[in-house]
Formats: C-alpha cells, structure tokens, sequence
C-alpha cells in the first residue's frame, strides 16, 4: 500500500503554512486498499483492486472515503502514517452524495480530524489536499471555484468545490480547510477547474456538508434509506451545445429500450433539456426508481422515443451492512 505521488516539495505544505497542528491533520488520512469480487456490478468499470486515501473522522475507527473505491468491496485494508495496517468494513455508500464510510475493526493509530462546513474553505482561500503518506503525499492548494457538477454516470452536485493546482493522487484524499478542519473529499482530477473554457488542471471535491445523513445513519441509530433514484444506464457527456450518449451500460435500462452510443439526447416526455445537471434532474423528477421515462432522442437525422424502464442501481450491487 505504498505511495506513488509525485508532488514537488515546494508544494508540499509546511508547519509554516498553517496554525494548526498540520501533522496532526496530515496522520487522520489513511492509505485505503479494497478488493472487490469478480463479476460484480462495478468490478468491470472500476476494477477488482483499488487503492486511494480515506480520512478517520471519528476516534471509534470510523473513516470516510470516496464510495468508488470501496464500492462493493469484500476486504479493506487501511494504513496509517505509522505504519500500521487494520482491516476494516464498508458500512454504507452513498450515491447522491458519492461518499464512502469504512469502519475500522482494531484500534487505529491514527487522530480523527475535527469537521465543521464546507464554508470554512471559501472561493480564495487556501487549503492542503492531504493524501496518504504525510507531508510527502500532501500539497497547497486554492479553492478556486463553486459550482454545479455532472458526472456522465448519472450524478449530480449542487456545489461542488474545485481547488489547484492538481493533486496526482485524488481520489479520498482530504480537503483541510483553514482552520483545519475537513471540508471534502477528493473526487476526480479536472481540466477545468475555474469553470468556462479556460484550462486549469485541478480536482474536484465533494463538500463534507452533505455527510449529516450519512452520521445520522450510522451514529444515531436512523435506518439508512438511500433515495431511490431512477437510474437509466447510460453516459452521457455534454459536446458543445449537444447531450450525446457516450456509453450504455449492458443489459441496463436504457440498453434494453433500445437508446444506443451516439443517439443526442433532446427532452424528457417531450419537455426540452439544457445542460446536463438539468437532464438528469428532469429525469429524477419523474418518479422514484421504477417509473417509465420517455426519453426524446435523435438518431440518424430522425427524432425518436423511448420508454425507459428505470431501477434503482443499488439493486445490481453487492450491498455493504447497512444498505
């Protein structure tokens, strides 16, 4: 469970750079390996072995991560900066959110670190990207950017925080605001971190306010309910002023209507979409997990629709112990 980032020392974070107990904040980020079973849902897309970073938020061994690492994983392992290895559970992941809990089963050698709000890290603000390995697997960044995001797989946040310059090894890292406490969790690497069109290499990262509901299931005893979507199984991917589907997902609900790779996407039920946020709101708006949409496409010079069937994805997944 080594460490392969490459970060420049000049933009690995310092005592200087803070005033709070940096190393502290740096050893509550674990290095997280998960193996996941042959044939399962996600295992084709995302690989059987997957390796990133999870944060301890709680002296009780309880660690966030992002949910596509541990995502119906059978082993987890954590590793602490000390050098200590413990096997751990997947407790829940969430889609909406796109968060992971892992509960470690012994003791960690690790400090939990303090959350308060995403607002502690504000457009303009600095912040330390902190991964795996301490000030090595570490580096300075800025909050450069709030806003909508939308990933292809069906996924929406309202206010996703973006930072440079680019950690190389995002994925469950922790986003250390200010004061130094969790802001977020990495997410992905982007190319468009200022928003518009110009180019700036960076990552995006899920805010620590939409953890509550997560606590509360897990802390307070509420029985987990994740909202039951309905999921299509397609990827779509905005191309200029155009929603083109770029994939579908194999024997998935759109793949059984018949929507195919290349078709535009133009409407739900008739009513025209904008951007991609708006197409797959308009989509949840419909009905919960199982209510048909007709989905307006253009294929091949012609418009068309198609009766969608939809699901709720976490039926086709291995379930973690309280889904």
């Amino acid at each position: 469970m080594s460490s392969d980032l490459e970060i420049p020392e000049k933009l690995q974070p310092n005592t200087g750079d803070v005033t709070y107990d940096l190393d502290a904040a740096l050893n509550a980020v674990v290095g997280l390996q998960a193996h996941i079973p042959e044939g399962t849902f996600t295992a084709e897309i995302l690989g059987t072995e997957r390796a990133g970073h999870a944060v301890v938020i709680r002296e009780t061994g309880l660690v966030l991560t992002i949910g596509y690492l541990v995502a119906e994983a059978e082993q987890i392992w954590l590793r602490t900066n000390a050098g200590q290895t413990v096997p751990a559970d997947v407790l829940l992941y969430d889609f909406e959110s796109g968060f992971g809990l892992v509960q470690a089963l012994q003791t960690l050698d690790a400090p939990a670190i303090p959350i308060s709000s995403s607002s502690a890290a504000p457009v303009g603000s600095s912040a330390i990207f902190a991964g795996y390995g301490g000030r090595d697997g570490s580096l300075k960044c800025n909050v450069v950017s709030k806003r909508t995001f939308a990933g292809y797989w069906e996924y929406v946040l309202d206010e996703a925080i973006f930072t440079t310059p680019a950690h190389p090894n995002w994925g469950g890292a922790a986003l250390v605001a200010e004061d130094g406490t969790l802001a977020g969790i990495g997410s992905l690497y982007v190319q468009n971190a200022r928003g518009g069109e110009t180019t700036a290499e960076g990552n995006m990262v899920v805010p620590i306010d939409l953890l509550d509901p997560l606590l509360d299931a897990v802390e307070g005893g509420s029985q987990w309910q994740p909202i039951a979507r309905p999921w299509l199984g397609f990827y779509v991917a905005e191309a200029g002023d155009k929603l083109a589907v770029i994939g579908i997902a194999e024997n998935g609900p759109a793949h059984k209507a018949g929507v195919q790779p290349g078709d535009l996407v133009l409407g739900v039920g008739g009513a025209p979409i904008g951007d991609l946020p708006d197409l797959f709101r308009t989509i949840w708006e419909v009905g919960a997990a199982g209510v048909r949409v007709p989905l307006n496409v253009w294929r091949e010079g012609e418009t068309m629709t198609f009766d969608v069937t939809s699901i709720d994805r976490q039926e086709l997944m291995r379930s973690p112990r309280l889904n």
